[in-house]
């Protein structure tokens, strides 16, 4: 068999099952492609060293791949595209938000809000459209009471996102363009979505409330404030990263369980592992499958020498199926344990969301696995969204034998 290429991962082939093209390319990692400026790994080993480097950087529109491609850089980033200082300014200001004691905090409202979503549907036999029903409004509507956003704006917002989580992929060219429709359609999202929260932001300056917009605007980190444009730009991030990732969590892990009956079975018969279901998701079918850092002063990448400026492509979902680090790797369990799995990223940029991600899915597959009776996959029921970097369904439809009450 001949060696995949990264446009491989584009075929419509590719997207139900990536994986064997993602072997592939571990395999022959690490390697160079587009006249040596863009180069690529999917181990483990080089994918964790690269992600901790002191000299990486997160700023991809500054790569001589992107001067290449002609890339502009976002007119206001977000501190997931930022270096030090500012990273860890903005990032401070954000991350108390985030501890893991702040988000056990949430745990009955999360625990509330997934019953109440699967208890909508009644007691009896049925069909139940996972994505839209449970895995997209559970994590929407924590991170928009988490920031404070009306309900009656969420719905504003759905359209955005699902344009901006474009932006939060690397763009490669000829793997992950973008159409000139998709690149207007990305513009005025980011146009629109910017007005909203200006607006919002304005209406917390006159009434502040007990919310994390409000600590934002109020926030200061050794007398430095966020600028209105940082402000902006840290909310969208919050409110699109703060649910797509987790939406596919939700999603790939039932997926998982519905081909892996034997799993859910010990699941429904113990639902204290539904955090090791978690973990075993983000490895075995990761929703964020790659990211990419800048060098600076270049790096040694195994045998490579990656030069200054080089942007090197980590493969986060052929790092987390890596046989030298994971026995039988493609095998789901979820009582495999800790593995070690890069899915949140590593390094200064680790997921400042990874605890409230861990948290929903964890109650979310616990309340799926206890409640929902006899769950099938319904054929062709099941849809993934056309995104290689964030994946999973945006559809599927189960049906079951019924909802058994909460409780």
């Amino acid at each position: 068999m001949s060696t995949p290429s990264l446009a491989d991962l584009a075929q419509p082939a590719a997207l139900p099952d990536p994986y064997p093209v993602l072997a592939g390319l571990r395999d022959a990692s690490p390697f160079a492609v587009l006249d040596d400026l863009l180069f690529v790994t999917g181990r483990h080993h080089e994918v964790s060293a690269v992600l901790r480097a002191p000299n990486v950087s997160s700023q991809r529109g500054t790569s001589l791949l992107a001067a290449r491609m002609g890339r502009p850089a976002p007119q206001q980033p977000s501190f997931l595209t930022m270096d030090p200082p500012d990273h860890t300014r903005l990032r401070g200001l954000v991350s108390r938000a985030f501890t893991p004691r702040t988000i056990a905090r949430l745990q009955p409202r999360i625990q509330a809000l997934a019953d109440e979503l699967l208890g909508s549907h009644g007691a009896g036999p049925g069909e139940l459209d996972v994505v839209e029903q449970l895995a997209y409004p559970l994590p929407v509507r924590i991170i928009s009471e988490l920031l404070g956003v009306p309900a009656g704006d969420r719905p504003r917002f759905a359209g955005w996102s699902a344009a901006l989580a474009h932006a939060l992929q690397p763009r490669i060219g000829g793997i992950t363009d973008v159409t000139d429709e998709e690149i207007a359609a990305l513009q005025t999202a980011r146009q629109e979505f910017a007005g909203y929260v200006r607006e919002l932001i304005a209406r917390r300056r006159r009434e502040p409330a007990d919310d994390l917009l409000s600590e934002l605007i109020q926030a200061e980190d050794e007398g430095q404030r966020l600028t209105e444009g940082e402000l902006i730009a840290t909310c969208i991030l919050l409110l699109v990263a703060g649910h797509e990732t987790t939406v596919s969590l939700i999603s790939n892990a039932i997926l998982a369980l519905l081909r892996h009956p034997a799993q859910l079975a010990a699941l429904s018969a113990d639902p204290g592992l539904a955090a090791g279901a978690v973990e075993e998701t983000l490895r075995y079918d990761a929703p964020v499958q790659f990211t990419a850092r800048v060098m600076r002063g270049g790096l040694q990448v195994g045998p490579i020498s990656v030069p200054d400026g080089g942007l090197v492509l980590l493969l986060l979902a052929a790092a987390g199926r890596d046989p030298a680090v994971f026995d039988d790797p493609d095998r789901f369990d979820i009582q495999r344990g800790p593995s070690g799995h890069l899915a949140f990223a590593a390094g200064p940029h680790f997921c400042l969301g990874a605890p409230l991600a861990r948290l929903e899915g964890a109650i979310a597959l616990a309340a799926f696995a206890r409640r929902v009776r006899e769950p099938e996959l319904v054929p062709g029921g099941l849809e993934y969204r056309p995104n290689l970097n964030l994946r999973g369904p945006q559809r599927l439809l189960i049906r079951h034998a019924g909802i058994a009450a909460s409780g």
